[in-house]
C-alpha cells in the first residue's frame, strides 16, 4: 500500500512536470478505483458490524428478559412454598386441638363418675343413718301401711317407664330419679337406673348415658339390667366414634355374662368392629 502511494506521488510528480506518459496514468486511475472499492467493502463491512451490535443487544435485552422471568417465576415458586408450608402448620394446630378436646371430653367424663360415685355414697350414707333411727321391731307397723308404700313405689317406677316408652324423656327421668331417690333400697333400682340412661341415650346424649349405664355396672352387676347397662354402653360409645372403648365393654360383656342374650349380640359386634 505504501509502494503504491509512493508510485502515486511519483506520477503527480511527473504530471506536475509535464514528462508523465499514457501509462503511467492509467496506473494511476486503476490505483484509485481499487482504492474506492477498497473503501466501499470498508464501509459495507463497517455498516454490517453496526448491524451486528444491533442485534447483539437485542439479544442481550431477550436475555436479560428471559432471566427476569426465570427470577420471577423462582419467586412464585416460593412464595407457594411457604404457602404450603403454612398450610401444613395448620394442620398440626387443628390436630393437636382435637386431641385436646378429646383429652379434655375424657377428663370431665372422669369428673362426672367421680361426682356420681360421691353422691351414692352420700345417700347410703343418709340410708344407714335412718336404719340406725329406727329401731329393730319398728312398733309393728300395719301391714297395710306397708303395702301402700310398696303400691306407691311401684306406681312411682311404672310411672317413669312409662314415660319413657311414651317419649317423654323428662318425664321420665323426674320420676324415676324420684323412685330412686325415695326408694333406694327398692329392688327395681337397678332398672330405674338403666332406664335414666336409656333416656339419655334417646336423646343422643351419648356421653350422660354412659355414665348412667356405668353406676348400674358397677353398683349392680349381679342384676338383670347390668348385661344390657354394658351393650348399650358399648352402643353409646360407638356412637362417639370411640369404637375402641366399644370393643373393651363388649369383650367385658361376652366374658363376664358369656350366656346372656346380650353377650350373644355383643359377639355379632365385635366381629363388626374389626
Amino acid at each position: 500500500m505504501k509502494a503504491r502511494w509512493m508510485v502515486f506521488g511519483g506520477v503527480l510528480v511527473a504530471l506536475a512536470s509535464g514528462c508523465a506518459s499514457s501509462g503511467a496514468v492509467d496506473a494511476v486511475r486503476r490505483d484509485v478505483d481499487e482504492t474506492k472499492t477498497r473503501m466501499y467493502a470498508l464501509e459495507r463491512d463497517l455498516g454490517a458490524a453496526r448491524e451486528g451490535e444491533k442485534d447483539s443487544k437485542a439479544d442481550f435485552a431477550a436475555l436479560r428478559k428471559s432471566d427476569a422471568d426465570q427470577q420471577a417465576a423462582l419467586d412464585s415458586l416460593r412464595t407457594d412454598m411457604q404457602v404450603l408450608a403454612g398450610k401444613i402448620d395448620d394442620s398440626g394446630t387443628s390436630m393437636k386441638k382435637s386431641l385436646d378436646v378429646l383429652s379434655r371430653y375424657r377428663e370431665d367424663t372422669d369428673r362426672r363418675i367421680v361426682a356420681l360415685e360421691d353422691r351414692i355414697v352420700k345417700l347410703q350414707a343418709a340410708v344407714d343413718e335412718l336404719n340406725k333411727r329406727v329401731p329393730a321391731g319398728g312398733g309393728g307397723a300395719p301391714a297395710d301401711a306397708a303395702s301402700a308404700a310398696a303400691s306407691q313405689a311401684e306406681s312411682l317406677y311404672q310411672g317413669g317407664v312409662a314415660a319413657f316408652k311414651a317419649g317423654d324423656m323428662a318425664a321420665a327421668r323426674t320420676q324415676l330419679n324420684a323412685f330412686i331417690e325415695q326408694y333406694p333400697q327398692h329392688d327395681l333400682v337397678s332398672n330405674a337406673r338403666y332406664w335414666i340412661g336409656e333416656t339419655y341415650y334417646s336423646e343422643k346424649n351419648y356421653e350422660q348415658a354412659i355414665l348412667e349405664f356405668q353406676e348400674v355396672i358397677k353398683q349392680f352387676p349381679k342384676k338383670g339390667k347390668a348385661p344390657a347397662a354394658m351393650l348399650k354402653q358399648a352402643l353409646a360409645f360407638k356412637a362417639l366414634k370411640d369404637i375402641k372403648s366399644s370393643r373393651y365393654v363388649l369383650g367385658r360383656l361376652v366374658k363376664e355374662y358369656p350366656k346372656s342374650d346380650e353377650a350373644k349380640r355383643a359377639r355379632v359386634l365385635l366381629k363388626e368392629l374389626k
